[in-house]
């Protein structure tokens, strides 16, 4: 662990003492609810399908009932949780704080589809969110994102913190499926109560993320997670949306992936707050090392900026992951001492705006993709009949 700094500190750990998820009780593919609709199905058809997995640990068996009994809600006459069917957001919101994984789940799925109850949800989890560290992990595809995601996952459940892992995957732009195999490598937190893994498919989303990924953010945030890991796609140069969504980011590279050449070249290794070199046990793990150090020598920091730091990994046999969450720490207290924290969380919310925004204009235009007044201006334009600025205005509706 880096000097001077200090973990990070359970949230709501009384919480988690008295329900936790232990009340979740059976897989989401034998709910009846989600498992009908294909969003919340774990039963491994989804590639085919293009709609999203539900989490990996969704099916943990119940825990006695004693340990959830403070967070119990009166249901036809009962002790019980609500529902995760219901219809109800305040019913939903309350039930995925007192822990319960199926529900919110059931949240996730509101906002992935973009259903009518996505508004009315995000204004009961707009005041209790704010209080989770968001971690962000990018880089190449065959770099060990995964492996290092379930690695932090781990190290942060030994400090007792509940941890919520988004894992992004691309949607192919041919059938509209995803493979959603990310959280087969974390399949050691499967049943672990305290962690909350959803795969989420691109949907053609540029950036490395998808465009549900700041909502369900903050969905997770409101139910209490102490740590937030987001796992981009494999990403080329380019795809730096991560860095405008978490706190600390963190690109993970590989030996093999490149010469120093690519190293220097701008794009995705500007975002870094840390270097993870993983797979450091194979041959060229050094020379990596080397052109990272090179080219954070050719950088310029000004006075208190933070330069990241290198760090060496081997994920898979867990060697180095304490350095990294001692990084990460280092990293957050940073943070917190420059005020680049806030700054960052403004700049995330202003995003999340304008993205919402911009979904919304995109809808009144009429413009969306399939739908038929863009087809017939497409149609136009490739026929030559007309250009496509002329294109354009008539779809802005401009004179």
């Amino acid at each position: 662990m880096a000097d001077g700094s200090a973990p990070l500190p359970a949230r709501g750990a009384e919480r988690e003492a008295s329900t936790g998820h232990e009340a979740s009780t059976g897989h989401e593919a034998s709910t009846g609810h989600e498992a009908s609709t294909g969003h919340e199905a774990s039963t491994g058809h989804e590639a085919s399908t293009g709609h999203e997995a539900s989490t990996g640990h969704e099916a943990s068996t119940p825990a006695p009932a004693s340990r959830g009994g403070s967070a119990d809600i009166e249901h036809n006459g009962s002790p019980g949780r609500v529902r995760s069917g219901s219809a109800d957001p305040a019913a939903l919101v309350e039930s995925a704080r007192s822990g319960d994984a199926r529900a919110l789940a059931r949240l996730v799925s509101l906002v992935e589809n973009r259903s009518p109850q996505l508004r009315p949800v995000m204004k009961l989890v707009a005041p209790l969110a704010g209080g989770a560290r968001v971690i962000g992990l990018t880089g190449s595809p065959g770099v060990g994102k995964s492996t290092v995601t379930g690695a932090l996952v781990r190290a942060y459940r030994d400090r007792g913190l509940r941890v919520g892992v988004l894992a992004i995957d691309p949607t192919s732009p041919f059938t509209g499926g995803a493979l959603l195999g990310d959280r087969v490598r974390m399949q050691d937190h499967a049943t672990d109560a305290s962690v909350f893994i959803r795969s989420m498919a691109s949907r053609g989303h540029l950036g490395g993320l998808s465009w549900a990924t700041p909502q369900a953010l903050r969905i997770l945030d409101a139910a209490g997670f102490d740590v937030i890991l987001i796992e981009t796609v494999g990403v080329g140069q380019d795809e730096v949306e991560i860095a405008s969504l978490a706190d600390s980011t963190l690109v993970v590279v590989a030996p093999g992936m490149g010469d120093s050449i690519q190293a220097a070249k701008a794009g995705i290794l500007e975002i870094a707050d840390i270097f993870v070199v993983n797979k450091s046990d194979r041959p060229g793990a050094q020379e990596v090392i080397r052109d990272l150090r090179t080219m954070l020598a050719m950088a310029r920091f000004g006075e208190g900026a933070w330069k990241p730091p290198i760090v060496a990994t081997t994920a898979s046999a867990g060697k180095g992951i304490d350095d990294l969450a001692g990084q990460l720490d280092a990293h957050g207290a940073w943070l917190g001492q420059s005020g680049d924290g806030d700054r960052r969380r403004r700049a995330r919310a202003r995003a999340e705006i304008s993205a919402i925004a911009d979904a919304e204009l995109r809808r009144r235009l009429g413009g969306l993709p399939h739908e038929s007044r863009l087809d017939e201006l497409a149609g136009r334009v490739a026929s030559g009949e007309l250009d496509p600025y002329t294109a354009a205005d008539d779809l802005l509706g401009a004179e």
